[in-house]
């Protein structure tokens, strides 16, 4: 069994003209359910993700889905559900299956190795039931791998050994469950090593990465043309022209038309004209806030020369105001009689 639990936060941070290391978060839960629903991305994430070995040892060919819900009849198991699993025979014998049971997490879970091993009973009890079991009978492997996105690197124990109050040496020890699990922190693996990578998963964990309309003006470019040396995915091209569109979005460029990634001659032009616009408002906002950072200090300097040591609460009050309003100010504070009447909002006669 393996279990993908696959935090979804898509983590693109961006400086807008009106806002500041925003977080782009996707309805990802969904998307990342219909993306890895399709086998070729289930393919691409274990042969490149995982360690190599794992990969050697499954047949990929016979990748088949199962149904996630965990005895529903059962009062004990009613709301347990994983996202999606997936079985795949073996290689050494195409009649022992692997157990691929995929989650989607949106942060980092300190109890994650204790919702896996609660899995791994439950899907091992589903087995029994289904397929009659009866003793002598071997189950099935299972593996366990989060697949995690968020900001922050993952820091949960990825074994339930961690997270037992007892030492290893303990005459208990040997009773206690060792569950763990295999962890792909997205967010850590570099750029150029996810850039000389040709896979669409590659290609997602990327796309999770972007900073800069720039980084994502380019990363479409790739995903055009490996769609392009692909054929028969039109299910796929529609899912990431959607992650395309909601990532714009955030960068504020709206973009409409097919689902369709290779007919973006008019997408890819929407996409440059709306990334010229942003930057003309940032390198204008930018423009503006230095002005106005500036001219806030030689306020502050104007004031302290003329009446004296400006209160914390007034610096405070100058340095948030806009470059319209310090100058304004400015011009008061030269031929103010005291303080107060810079501030105040009658004009000086």
């Amino acid at each position: 069994m393996i279990v993908f639990t696959v935090n979804t936060h898509w983590n693109v941070y961006f400086c807008h003209a009106r806002k500041l290391s925003s977080h782009l978060v996707l309805d990802s839960d969904s998307l990342y359910h219909r993306l890895f629903s399709h086998p070729l991305m289930v393919e691409g994430l274990v042969r490149e993700f995982v360690p190599r070995k794992v990969a050697a040892v499954l047949d990929f060919s016979r990748l088949r889905r199962v149904n996630p819900k965990f005895h529903p009849g059962r009062r004990w198991a009613r709301r347990r559900e994983a996202d999606i699993i997936w079985r795949l025979p073996t290689c050494a014998d195409r009649n022992i299956y692997l157990y691929l049971l995929i989650e989607f997490q949106s942060a980092s879970d300190e109890w994650m190795a204790v919702r896996t091993q609660v899995y791994q009973g439950l899907l091992w009890q589903q087995v029994i039931d289904e397929q009659e079991l009866r003793a002598g009978a071997r189950l099935p492997p299972l593996l366990v791998l989060v697949l995690y996105n968020g900001a922050p690197r993952w820091k949960s124990a990825t074994t339930t050994s961690g997270l037992i109050a007892l030492s290893p040496d303990s005459t208990l020890w040997c009773w206690q469950p060792h569950v763990s699990y295999c962890l792909v922190d997205i967010g850590a693996f570099p750029k150029d090593e996810l850039a000389r990578r040709s896979s669409l998963v590659a290609l997602l964990f990327l796309l999770e990465q972007q900073r800069s309309p720039e980084g994502l003006k380019e990363l479409l470019h790739k995903m055009i043309g490996w769609f392009q040396r692909h054929e028969g995915c039109e299910r796929l091209q529609g899912l990431f022209a959607e992650l395309i569109r909601a990532a714009c979005v955030h960068f504020g460029v709206s973009l409409s038309g097919s689902d369709n990634l290779l007919e973006v001659r008019t997408m890819r032009s929407m996409f440059l004209s709306g990334i010229e616009e942003w930057k003309a408002q940032y390198m204008a906002a930018a423009e503006a806030k230095g002005k106005a950072k500036g001219k806030a200090e030689a306020l502050i300097s104007l004031l302290a020369g003329r009446f004296g040591a400006v209160a914390p609460s007034r610096k405070k009050r100058i340095r948030a105001a806009r470059l319209v309003t310090l100058e304004r100010w400015f011009e008061r504070a030269i031929v103010a009689p005291d303080l107060p009447t810079v501030f105040n909002s009658r004009r000086l006669k």
